[in-house]
């Protein structure tokens, strides 16, 4: 089982770099006389059907050497990785765009690196789900949100987009939260699970060393500065509240929860450690417990 794992875990890197190599078609062009790399190869006739060819040949690929569940495996990295991909070509453009480019990388590097770092920490919990990508209908709901409203400020108000320094903001903010939660995915190791645990297993130990010596719950605290720094990323003012107060309930609740348990399966050392560690978000205590 646990080679089996392992490999999945190889097939996903195999198989996003495979989507990321969608940014050789603007290299290809700029290696043939044109000295930059254009929108136009998104947008252009010529650029869709390049990426569609591209597209269809990577697909075959995969279907051809993988089969069932690998190949499931193998198209939602691939996929990432083309997002990730096509989030560079836009980066890298002479375009209004740019900023979009930033968040369709950081979008697809958080769900690819979810799966990544679970095949690497527990991967015995790997599953189609360490993706992320079917979260809820609510994170969905949320994500198509913030396209839309990126869109239609950018064809009303398009100066509220060009706001460089509010973007390189939540780009910081994304990078640093991205960078929390996977930090403590890899400090609780074993012990981390994108769902919240009611049974304790016997490996299952208390973490409270690492990034967990400053937050209770850090993968959270993470999740919730990247969630409202793509939006700051975005100059989405509507989705920035919206992400915001989405994101504390949920987090809220979550933490209530898993807090339950933690305290069931830990019992006193779990209480203490809860009064010397707060959970790292805003006007989030945790679960109150009773002193009478």
């Amino acid at each position: 089982m646990a080679g089996k794992l392992v490999l999945e875990g190889k097939i996903s890197i195999i198989s996003f770099l495979l989507g990321l190599g969608v940014v050789i078609i603007p290299l290809i062009r700029t290696f043939a006389g044109h000295l930059d790399w254009v929108f136009d190869y998104l947008t252009g006739v010529r650029g869709k059907i390049a990426i569609a060819v591209y597209i269809a040949v990577v697909n075959g690929f995969l279907l051809i050497i993988y089969k069932g569940p690998l190949y499931k495996v193998a198209v939602r990295a691939c996929f990432l990785g083309f997002t990730f991909g096509c989030g560079l070509i836009i980066s890298f453009s002479q375009t209004t765009w740019t900023h979009f480019g930033w968040y369709m990388c950081s979008l697809s590097f958080f769900h690819y690196s979810e799966y990544l770092v679970t095949a690497i920490i527990n991967p015995r919990s790997l599953s189609l789900d360490s993706f992320l990508l079917n979260h809820s209908v609510e994170y969905t709901v949320a994500a198509v949100s913030s396209w839309v409203e990126f869109t239609i400020e950018k064809l009303t108000v398009p100066e509220l987009k060009q706001l460089s320094w509010l973007s390189l903001v939540g780009l910081v903010m994304v990078l640093c939260g991205d960078f929390l939660r996977k930090s403590a995915m890899l400090t609780a190791g074993s012990n981390f699970n994108h769902i919240v645990q009611n049974e304790k297993a016997q490996s299952h130990v208390l973490v409270t060393d690492g990034v967990y010596a400053f937050f209770r719950h850090p993968s959270y605290v993470g999740w919730f500065y990247w969630s409202i720094g793509t939006q700051v990323m975005l100059c989405n003012p509507v989705c920035i509240a919206g992400y915001t107060m989405a994101s504390w309930r949920f987090f809220r609740e979550r933490i209530e929860e898993e807090e339950l348990s933690l305290i069931h399966f830990f019992a006193e050392d779990y209480l203490e450690y809860k009064k010397k560690v707060g959970t790292g978000l805003p006007f989030i205590s945790g679960i109150r417990i009773n002193s009478s």
